[in-house]
């Protein structure tokens, strides 16, 4: 006979087993009415690769659980990981404060020329107007009285500092935010009183992975407290202190051991169970799952918690191997009691997984074969080790860190940091380049010019509407308007409803008639340009 399975062999010429370290897994699939199994040997992951990896857990581990609905929608895990680094926040301060000195850096050398780019320089000139924090700071060695001045650079630097001082703000409020309180710990003797105080309510669920199903235990029916030789050593009925059921999953059966409102005595406690051979059923396991929760009587809210899975590579080498035999495995748990201070003296018993004792295992394919021939080798004998450590009770509590009077202060630090940082900067700029010492001189002597500029188009276009055209116009040097234009008509009914207002001269002499002022007022235009400060008044 042969199996046809993979990873399996045949034994008693009739029976197929899996090899070491593989158990028969069953793979159930249906479609419609019909439904088909199909079998096969699989053996546990390894622990590297992420599976059964230890997880132990405290309060308000089953209050996270809530939010898990919002997974198919928005994943909860990318945003933790944004949300918490810090890095984010100091990274978008940066760019912003890189995009800020590119567009400043853009625009002024792109926008040199007023005439052609005049929003470019508009710009300039805004940005000049942006400074706030080194208007009085500027290079003073020219001799000349410390004044306010408002500069491109000053500009610059100022809202340059803002950015970095606003960055470095909110990773500080994140930061406080954050990480506010510290969770203190403080170990302090226990006695009776402090222990009764402990009132529980405990589940142990522990798979054995493997083919085997429930029918093959033989249930635990005693339960031993104490140290085996000593005074203290009691076995009692099961039943006086814990509940026992079992549940066939796809990993194997699931052993439950559940005390509702249990005050342990300071002792330890011994469960066993074990398994054995059926027709056609064999006692073999690969490795252990378990998941051990302690919960405050009456308290559904908080849990304390520890889970992970067990076998054969965690404590030897790599070698694939199968529990069977009549030697225990031994799975030690430690009940350690804690009491949350900051959260209204809740009082619960920590899990913690000490150590694991491997029972009888096999690791070649020869001696497995031979144990499923030995009817004395057909059983897994499994303990559970339950230490209670009563001596010290730790209590936690959460303090504050960070206050208002040192959050303050280091605000202080970060605006002082960020001016010093681009006051260094300007200093530089305008110690080694001498352009940038008069540069708001120079922008004002340009608005200056082109607001003199401007009020001298508005002398002229009035000069021009009112007296007939002259030569200030440049587009015509002729001095005359073509016959039966627009302006021909519109000088004409202006004349007809202006007259000049005759005065008296001390000398006799007549007044100018407007045409012979305006042929004067081109002359004076033609010889001399005004002056700025005359346009200005202009």
């Amino acid at each position: 006979m042969a199996c046809a399975a993979a990873h399996m062999f045949v034994y008693n010429a009739t029976l197929c087993a899996c090899d070491p370290g593989y158990y028969l897994f069953t793979n159930s699939t249906g479609g419609g009415n019909a439904s088909s199994a199909s079998t096969s040997c699989v053996s546990l992951p390894r622990s590297g690769d992420g599976f059964g990896d230890w997880q132990v857990g405290s309060v308000g581990a089953s209050r996270n659980q809530s939010f898990y609905f919002l997974t198919p929608v928005l994943s909860l895990d990318v945003v933790r990981r944004l949300t918490q680094s810090q890095a984010v926040i100091l990274w978008v301060a940066l760019l912003t404060l890189l995009s800020w000195l590119a567009f400043c850096a853009a625009a002024r050398f792109a926008g040199q020329d007023p005439e052609r780019h005049k929003k470019l320089f508009g710009a300039r000139f805004w940005v000049s107007r942006l400074d706030c924090i080194f208007d009085n700071n500027h290079y003073a060695n020219d001799q000349k009285v410390l004044r306010k001045r408002k500069t491109e650079l000053g500009g610059t630097f100022s809202v340059a500092t803002l950015i970095l001082f606003l960055g470095l703000v909110i990773v500080l409020l994140y930061q406080a935010i954050n990480r506010r309180n510290a969770q203190v710990h403080r170990v302090k003797p226990a006695n009776a009183p402090d222990l009764l105080d402990f009132v529980n309510d405990l589940e142990f669920h522990i798979t054995t992975v493997s083919s085997m199903s429930c029918a093959q235990v033989v249930a635990p029916s005693t339960i031993a407290m104490g140290t085996p030789g000593f005074m203290d050593f009691r076995v009692l009925p099961l039943s006086t202190l814990l509940t026992y059921s079992c549940q066939n999953t796809s990993e194997g059966p699931s052993i439950t051991l559940k005390c509702n409102g249990c005050r342990i005595p300071p002792r330890d406690h011994y469960v066993s169970w074990q398994f054995v051979d059926l027709p056609r059923q064999p006692a073999a396991a690969v490795g252990f799952q378990f998941n051990l929760t302690a919960r405050e009587h009456g308290d559904y809210k908080d849990m304390s918690f520890v889970s992970g899975t067990l076998s054969s590579d965690n404590y030897d080498d790599a070698k694939l191997k199968t529990f069977r035999g009549p030697d225990s495995n031994v799975l030690k748990i430690q009940l350690f009691p804690q009491i949350y201070n900051h959260l209204h003296g809740l009082k619960l018993l920590q899990p913690l997984v000490q150590d694991f004792t491997q029972g009888s295992i096999l690791s070649d394919l020869s001696s497995l074969n031979a144990s499923l021939h030995n009817p004395r080798d057909g059983v897994i004998n499994t303990t559970l080790f339950i230490s209670y450590l009563s001596d010290y009770i730790v209590e936690i509590s959460n303090e504050n860190v960070l206050g208002p009077v040192s959050i303050l202060a280091s605000i202080g630090g970060l605006y002082a940091f960020s001016v010093a940082f681009f006051l260094c900067l300007m200093a530089q700029c305008e110690g080694r380049i001498k352009k940038l010492r008069d540069e708001d001189t120079r922008m004002l002597k340009i608005l200056s010019k082109q607001r003199a500029q401007r009020n001298w188009n508005k002398v002229r276009k009035f000069v021009m509407y009112t007296w007939g055209p002259s030569n200030l116009d440049p587009t015509d040097r002729s001095g005359k308007w073509p016959e039966g234009s627009v302006m021909d008509s519109i000088h004409g009914s202006f004349h007809k409803i202006r007259k000049p207002t005759r005065r008296g001269t001390s000398n006799g002499s007549k007044p100018k008639e407007p045409a012979d002022m305006a042929v004067e007022i081109e002359r004076v235009g033609e010889t001399q340009q005004p002056s700025s400060s005359r346009l200005q008044y202009l």
